[in-house]
């Protein structure tokens, strides 16, 4: 199946989410590439408490050549009238903090993010293949990346008991009480390649400079795929 660029009407009505195309200075813009769609996907989850439209100014920082990001809204508004959506089945509250817990239970979401966007859309409707689509998550948003990484790649695996091979790279504070270090092996116990970083500040939070975004972009570099060079009309062969 030929690979289409995705459109809003490919994905449910229910869904709210946006995609940025890639910046036009790195798109397939030549002669003999114009017609091609991105050969990269990038989901981002928004956290706890964010929504699509403002996690949206994120992809467009990325500028990431070659992928087109789409930016998927959780399903929930938050309760008592606080702004923004949360990923989880129901709302509880963390009594070591008093504030919301990020672990909410994500089967609904789990099933939003692997059959309506990837399965049904992505991959259905629009030919991608799983290796072609990425997933960044924030808080809470990067919890349900890693379900959807292991139930997508879960079809894929070659015995009952093998670990996940999808790459994982997991970006922390020094100090976090999120990414703990017990966390980061219940990680490694379900994915077999997990690469952890740790900020030089104590908490979490969005990268907020050169320095604590570049372990995300190295990994993006070592992943996306690229149209430049290859002529239009080429089949890829995969050996089995």
């Amino acid at each position: 199946m030929p690979t289409k660029t995705p459109s809003q009407s490919d994905f449910p009505s229910h869904l709210t989410l946006t995609l940025t195309p890639p910046p036009p200075s790195t798109s397939t813009s030549t002669s003999t590439s114009s017609t091609r769609p991105p050969p990269n996907v990038l989901i981002l989850l928004h956290g706890l408490g964010d929504s699509a439209p403002a996690f949206t100014n994120f992809a467009r920082a990325l500028n990431l050549p070659e992928a087109l990001i789409l930016t998927l809204q959780a399903p929930s508004r938050l309760p008592l009238d606080l702004p923004g959506f949360h990923w989880g089945d129901d709302i509880s509250f963390d009594t070591s903090t008093g504030g919301l817990d990020m672990d909410a239970g994500f089967a609904r979401a789990t099933k939003t993010l692997v059959h309506e966007v990837v399965r049904d859309t992505l991959v259905s409707k629009c030919g991608y293949a799983l290796r072609e689509i990425l997933i960044l998550g924030f808080g809470q948003g990067g919890m349900l990346g890693l379900l959807g990484a292991r139930e997508l790649a879960g079809e894929l695996a070659g015995s009952v008991g093998e670990k996940n091979r999808t790459p994982v790279l997991v970006v922390a504070g020094r100090e976090s009480v999120a990414v703990s270090e017990g966390a980061v092996r219940r990680t490694q116990g379900v994915f077999e390649f997990v690469e952890v970083r740790r900020y030089a500040r104590r908490d979490d939070g969005m990268p907020r400079n050169r320095e604590e975004m570049m372990p995300v972009m190295q990994f993006f570099a070592r992943r996306l795929r690229s149209w430049k060079g290859v002529p239009e009309g080429s089949v890829e062969i995969t050996a089995t």
